[in-house]
């Protein structure tokens, strides 16, 4: 049985139980939750390492991190390293984008080292399996796409990506709309051609009860992927993306009657001005389930910067009730991170959730906030260090500002203002 299936027949299971004590809310909440599919635990069976973590309302905002091998390069041990940078940082999924060397061994490793859910898109092992064994990602069989989609369901793949919303109706949507960037996901361009090369509908939509069966068999979490995100700013809130969003909401409705757990990927780049009505949209359409974002990045003029304009969009996306942010690093649009980039990239999406969570009223946000006030005004820089998002990057320049500890005041001496102001106020001492 799935975990919304276990939600259905009112049974509690462990991992839900692993997710309320994390949240610091009843059992009974994330029940109802995962009952309604607006809570999603992604736990593959076979994932025997796995610490669950909830994704959806009234959950604290998730963070995921990309990893993966290329032709570029291929080692395995590089992405291993990745892997426990972002776990350490904070995030709270990672996804093995693989593309090169031995992606099936890279998504093992992964998989064999990571406690936290492990997200893949299928669409990219099978296109490049196509490549050499039919001679094009378009000549690939049907067949083919399920046979990978089996085999990292059965090495314990937690929630995979699949773009089920690409049909020639909305592919009609973005034809007679026209775009400046046109397709820009990587795994939505390979669909798309395949289908306008065989002159054939979706395998992914036309065949989705399969996908439905194999998802079921070890409780696989789907994301409906967003083939058809915008790129930039210009492409934003289009006919296209909005087009996909309906087909997305009509098959949350398929997986839930399914009893297969479901969330939904979301933009992309989008203007600050659109960002809510996008994840309201969203909510509306696909009903209230989890609601996935890259990003969303909030200006296309900042490579180099792209984990604060995202950070920025996340933010706002994540107060407006998205659920779920996919990192973005300083290396976006410019190169493969390295494993420095994927630090700040968590952190950078970490610092958004928690912004979110603190307008949504997440339970226990606030309070961290609170505690880190007091310390301040103690001047107990060593609780500072442990309760910030990056305590190693805030004790190092602590240490390398060299700045004294004493509780005198070097600017007002004896008389210090904040020491006079406490006072009065019959509060604890302290000291500018």
């Amino acid at each position: 049985m799935t975990q919304l299936e276990y939600a259905l027949s009112g049974i509690v299971t462990k991992e839900m139980k692993i997710v309320a004590e994390y949240e610091g809310v009843d059992e009974e909440f994330i029940l109802e939750g995962v009952k309604k599919g607006e809570i999603v635990i992604p736990s593959n069976i076979n994932h025997k390492n796995l610490i669950p973590k909830g994704i959806g309302r009234g959950l604290s905002t998730k963070v995921n991190a990309n990893i993966g091998t290329s032709d570029a390069y291929p080692e395995i041990e590089k992405e291993i390293e990745k892997l426990n940078v972002a776990v350490k940082a904070g995030a709270d999924a990672v996804m093995d984008l693989s593309t090169g060397g031995d992606i099936n061994q890279s998504r093992r490793k992964i998989l064999e080292n990571s406690p936290v859910p492990v997200g893949t898109v299928p669409m990219y092992q099978a296109a490049v399996e196509s490549i050499s064994k039919y001679g094009s990602i378009v000549a690939m069989p049907e067949e083919f796409i399920f046979e990978v989609i089996e085999e990292q369901a059965k090495d314990g793949v937690d929630f995979i990506t699949v773009h089920c919303g690409l049909t020639f109706e909305s592919l009609k949507k973005l034809k007679d709309n026209g775009r400046v960037m046109d397709i820009v996901s990587r795994g939505g361009s390979f669909t798309i051609a395949w289908m306008l090369h065989n002159n054939k509908e979706n395998p992914l939509y036309k065949h989705f009860d399969r996908l439905l069966d194999i998802a079921k068999k070890y409780d696989i979490t789907l994301s409906l992927g967003d083939g058809l995100r915008p790129g930039c700013l210009e492409d934003a809130t289009d006919a296209a993306q909005i087009q996909e969003l309906i087909i997305l909401g009509e098959l949350v409705k398929k997986s839930r009657e399914a009893g297969v757990q479901v969330m939904v990927e979301g933009p992309g780049h989008v203007p600050i001005d659109q960002i809510e009505a996008n994840v309201k949209l969203q909510k509306q359409l696909c009903h209230n389930a989890p609601f996935y974002v890259l990003g969303p990045i909030v200006t296309d003029i900042a490579p180099g910067y792209d984990h604060i304009t995202s950070a920025i969009g996340g933010a706002i996306a994540a107060a407006s009730g998205a659920d779920f942010l996919c990192y973005v690093t300083p290396a976006e649009h410019l190169g493969l991170p390295d494993k420095e980039d994927v630090k700040e990239g968590v952190i950078a999406a970490k610092i958004a959730a928690h912004a979110a969570d603190i307008a949504k009223g997440v339970k226990g946000a606030k309070e961290k906030d609170l505690t880190m006030a007091r310390a301040r005004k103690a001047l107990n820089w060593d609780d500072q260090i442990k309760l910030s998002i990056d305590p190693d990057k805030a004790f190092k320049y602590r240490v390398n500002k060299n700045i004294s500890t004493a509780k005198t005041c070097s600017m007002c001496g004896k008389f210090c203002a904040m020491k006079i102001v406490s006072e009065y106020l019959g509060t604890s001492t302290m000291t500018c």
